[in-house]
């Protein structure tokens, strides 16, 4: 977009308004009247559009950018249960308790998150399309018209993806702090005292670490999502029915726990599926959600060529 300035009488000088975000922001308007300020950043909740001026975030997110932050939400969920079934230990009756008062944590944080966001008070956001990777890096295209001085022209293009997967892990830790310590001291007897607020300590550790996986690859994420959770969630369903020495339907069937670790790695499988076709086309898309129970299926099958008991004990005896 160019500016125009006048120079010598009767001649025009134009201005390039330079860098990929750069933008000019909407000072006045009156009927068909626009008036704009200098090139420069745009305010938050908006962006440019391909004539640099800034405009409004004012559509809704895509099915694709729910999935994004449904993923995004996942995680330290994920990361709850995998701590509290891990230091719970097997005796204890405390770990379901944990377990449902971790996903009220960051259900009522999701649904805080959504109504604190723009527009206020409703469970619905507005947002900026993603067009493409850089979008999540703005800081990094700060134009340099002179080599010398740098126009500084960051914000958030993608408002709000960036931005309120850090207010939901802040509303998730509030949460946590505020309910689980007082929930595991009264019924976490069956632990010793050291070991009662262990999953508690882990995410003191796992929410900076969201943060900063956030912040530095968000972009990445946005991409790679469906990808990760389908090859995680393969992986993990496959060491666990090695390692609970699944080896047939009987052994899969005999406890509540195994189905139910089942049918939540098949939540996965068809979570990323959806995700990586976009449901663009429902009628082609959707036979493809056959293929979740394929991994288990295959596993079970093939589990007798490989003994996964065998290669357990093996390794415990030290061969």
């Amino acid at each position: 977009m160019k500016e125009e300035s006048e120079g010598a009488p009767g001649v025009r000088v134009l201005f390039a308004c330079l860098g990929l975000y750069c933008g000019k922001t909407l000072l006045f308007k009156n009927g068909s009247t626009e008036i704009y300020g200098e090139c420069g950043v745009c305010p938050r909740g908006q962006r440019t559009n391909a004539q640099k001026y800034c405009q409004p975030c004012t559509e809704s997110p895509e099915l694709y950018d729910w999935l994004y932050l449904g993923f995004m939400a996942m995680l330290p969920l994920v990361l709850h249960w995998f701590f509290i079934e891990w230091y719970s230990g097997k005796k204890s009756s405390s770990a379901l308790f944990q377990h449902i008062t971790a996903l009220f944590e960051c259900s009522m944080a999701a649904i805080i998150t959504l109504l604190v966001s723009d527009p206020v008070g409703v469970l619905y956001i507005r947002s900026c399309r993603v067009l493409m990777l850089s979008d999540w890096y703005t800081m990094l295209y700060n134009p340099s018209p002179d080599y010398v001085t740098t126009v500084h022209c960051t914000h958030e293009a993608v408002y709000p993806l960036y931005t309120i997967v850090f207010i939901y892990y802040a509303f998730c830790l509030v949460l946590m702090m505020l309910l689980r310590p007082l929930l595991v001291k009264k019924i976490a007897c069956g632990l010793g005292k050291s070991d009662r607020f262990k999953s508690i300590y882990a995410a003191l550790y796992f929410f900076p670490i969201l943060t900063v996986l956030q912040a530095v690859g968000g972009g990445l994420l946005y991409y790679a999502f469906p990808y990760i959770i389908l090859v995680l969630s393969l992986v993990t369903l496959a060491v666990y029915m090695s390692a609970s020495e699944i080896e047939n339907c009987y052994d899969l069937l005999v406890r509540k726990k195994r189905l139910i670790v089942l049918f939540s790695h098949w939540l996965l499988h068809a979570y990323g599926i959806i995700s990586i076709s976009r449901v663009d086309k429902l009628e082609q898309d959707l036979p493809l959600l056959a293929l979740v129970p394929t991994p288990a299926l295959f596993y079970l099958f093939t589990a007798k060529f490989t003994e996964p008991s065998r290669i357990l004990s093996e390794g415990a005896n030290g061969h």
